[in-house]
C-alpha cells in the first residue's frame, strides 16, 4: 500500500505545476469553445492513466529488512525518470518475478479503494500512504501501533 501510494504521490506532485485544457469539443453559435485550464494533477484523463500505470513500476521496489528492528518493508531502488543516473540506470535490465505479488497486491488495493484514493487527490492531501494505509484502509501500522510493538 505504501508503495502504491508513495509513487500516486510522486506523480500528482508532480503534475501540481502543470495545467491542462478542459471541457466541451462543441463549438458555441457565437465561435468560442468552452474549455477552461485546469490543473493537470486534477484532471480525469491524468489520474486514469496514472491509476492505470502505477502497478507497473512496483518492480522498482525491493524487500528490504531493518537491521535493527527486522521489520520488512518495501523500499524503492530504482532512480525516478528526472533523476541524474535514470539514463545511466536504464541500460541495465532488471526484472524478477519476486515483485509480481507486491503487483498483484497493487493492483487489488487500487480496485477496492480507488474511490478514496482519488478522494485524497481531489483534498490535495500530502501524505497519501499514512491517509490511505494507514487511516482509511487501515492496511498498514501507524507509527504509533508500530512503537507500542
Amino acid at each position: 500500500c505504501r508503495a502504491l501510494m508513495d509513487e500516486v504521490e510522486y506523480d500528482v506532485t508532480q503534475a501540481r505545476q502543470k495545467t491542462t485544457k478542459v471541457g466541451a469539443f462543441r463549438i458555441n453559435p457565437d465561435g468560442t469553445q468552452e474549455r477552461r485550464k485546469v490543473p493537470l494533477a486534477r484532471s480525469e484523463a491524468f489520474l486514469a492513466d496514472l491509476l492505470d500505470g502505477v502497478c507497473e513500476r512496483m518492480n522498482e521496489y525491493k524487500l528490504e529488512e531493518d537491521p535493527v528492528t527486522k521489520e520488512k518493508a518495501f523500499k524503492r531502488f530504482a532512480p525516478r525518470k528526472g533523476d541524474k543516473i535514470y539514463k545511466e540506470f536504464k541500460k541495465f535490465y532488471f526484472y524478477s518475478d519476486a515483485y509480481r505479488p507486491l503487483k498483484f497486491a497493487c493492483e487489488a488495493i487500487l480496485e477496492e479503494h480507488e474511490d478514496e484514493i482519488l478522494s485524497l487527490i481531489a483534498q490535495e492531501a500530502h501524505h497519501l500512504a499514512d491517509k490511505l494505509c494507514s487511516g482509511k484502509a487501515d492496511l498498514c501500522k501507524t507509527a504509533a501501533k508500530q512503537t507500542e510493538l
